[in-house]
Order: structure tokens, then sequence, then C-alpha cells
């Protein structure tokens, strides 16, 4: 059978009108029009659907059959034009955030949260990967947005600022650099650091500044989590680098002393990045204005 959602429409409006000049008007169809399509359906069906009669039509068994079918099929088409239209309008749909390990921890839940909330269509899979690695796939068209640092160029690309990471130093209260307040990373290479998990964002970002004068960080142990990082610093275990905001927060909990780090690379700025806003869907879109982008 060869049934379309117009011919689907145009029997249920005769059905329930009893007639096929009403049902036709319903339709917005021809007469001759509507009655050619009713005798290819029962041609197609191979059995009455519609029995004629002086004063309208009387449905067949058969034709009640189709009525049943047709009133689900369009009740699943108008199903999927409303998912679709959610889709459409940001309201729906699956996004992928990349983000380093400041934004997933710090930034990216309390923004996140309110917006999620208003729109139980839309899941969000948050992927954590360096700023380097965020922008090269931005730029090579495999990741639509991301969060980076700013502290890595990415040409070609927009970035819009949204919050402060500047990178601190946290030490032991008894270690001798618990009287200054700021240092240089090139100073605390020869000291014994508590790192992050390994394929940690941040770790590896601070990996790579190390080798930049040659050198590899003595990590003693690593952690999953930035309070696991306080804990082990509190203790004395060795030296933690994270964002300013981390450090403050654990600050409450923990005795340690905050040092900022004078190096241009860790004076950062969270951005949003993406290559085009009119190339990004909806959905995305309306994330990206939630996290602060302006289009």
């Amino acid at each position: 059978m060869r049934f379309d959602l117009v011919d689907l429409r145009l029997f249920l409006c005769v059905v329930d009108a009893g007639s096929i000049t009403k049902g036709s008007q319903r339709a917005n169809l021809a007469l001759a029009s509507a009655s050619e399509r009713l005798r290819s359906m029962e041609t197609d069906a191979g059995v009455t659907l519609l029995e004629r009669r002086s004063r309208g039509v009387v449905v067949t068994p058969a034709g009640e059959a189709v009525a049943h079918h047709a009133r689900l099929i369009l009740q699943q088409q108008a199903m999927l034009k409303g998912e679709l239209k959610g889709f459409a309008s940001g309201a729906a749909g699956t996004l992928t955030l990349y983000a380093n390990t400041a934004a997933l921890t710090h930034f990216l839940p309390h923004r996140l949260a309110a917006w999620l909330s208003e729109r139980p269509q839309i899941f969000v899979e948050l992927r954590e990967r360096t700023s380097a690695e965020i922008i090269q796939g931005v730029s090579a068209g495999l990741i639509d947005a991301g969060i980076v640092s700013d502290s890595v160029d990415a040409p070609g690309l927009q970035l819009h600022a949204v919050a402060k990471d500047h990178l601190v130093l946290i030490v032991p209260e008894a270690h001798r650099l618990a009287l200054h307040k700021t240092v240089q990373f090139a100073d605390v290479l020869n000291e014994v650091f508590v790192g992050l998990a390994p394929g940690n964002a941040l770790q590896d970002h601070l990996q790579d500044q190390a080798r930049v004068f040659g050198r590899e960080l003595t990590v003693r142990i690593q952690m999953k989590t930035f309070d696991g990082l306080c804990t082990m610093v509190n203790q004395g275990v060795g030296l933690g680098i994270l964002p300013q905001s981390v450090a403050a927060r654990y600050k409450r909990r923990y005795s340690y002393h905050i040092l900022e780090i004078e190096d241009e690379w860790a004076r950062r700025h969270l951005c949003i990045t993406y290559r085009s806003w009119f190339d990004l869907t909806p959905a995305m879109q309306s994330l990206l204005t939630q996290l602060g982008a302006t289009g």
C-alpha cells in the first residue's frame, strides 16, 4: 500500500464528517482530487473502505482499521514535529562540550545547573581535554566549541573570556616559601609536588611548562580531585598548583599558603572558543550564551 499522510488525513476527515464532500473541504482538497485519492486507497488496499450512500458514507470494518492506524500515524507525526521543533529552537538534543580541568571542576557546575533544569530534553556530555587539544579540535572542525585558557594561541577562532583562571602555588605552612606572596615557576622546579591523576588536563599542562625549562616535575603522589591534592599539601607531602578560585575555596578547610605564580602563562582566563557562531546549532548557541558568550 502506498498511503501517504495526505491520504490518511483526508480519510479521517471524510470518516469524521460522514461525507466525501465535507471531508474534502476539511482537508482543503478539491472534491475530484479527494475522490480520486479515496479510490486509489481502496485499489491499493484491495478492499472497500467506504460504503457510498445517498446521504454520505459509512465506514466498513476495513475502513475502521485504516482509520485507527491513521490516527496513530498522524499522532506520531505530530509528536515528531514537536520534538524536531525542540531541536531547532535549542530546547532538545545532546551536546558535547570540551573543557579544561578548571572549567570542569569549578566554572561549569554553577553555570550549567539552572540552565539544564529548565531544559529537561537536553543532555550534555562533558569531556576533559587540555586547552591546546581543544583548540586543535575546534580548528580542525572536530569539536564545535570548548572552554579553554587564553594562555594558548587560538588563531582564526572566536574567544570570549568568561572567568578568571589564574594558577597559584599552594605550600604547607612550615615550608620556606610560606613567607612569600609570589613565585616564579622556574624557582620551584626542584621541589616535590602533589599532582593530579594521570591524563588530567591541568597536570599535562604543568608538565608541558616544566619541559620548556628542560625539566620534569617531581610528583610524589597524584590525586584524583583537588580536595585530595589540598589534603596532601596541608599535611606537608608536597607543593601543589591549581586554579586560584579552587585554592581559595579549599583554604577555608585547610591550612596552607597561596602564592601567585608570576609567569604569564599562569595569569589565565577561561574562554569559550568556537569557529563561527552561525555554524553552531541553536542548542549549542543557547548553552554558550548561558556560559557567557555574546555570539
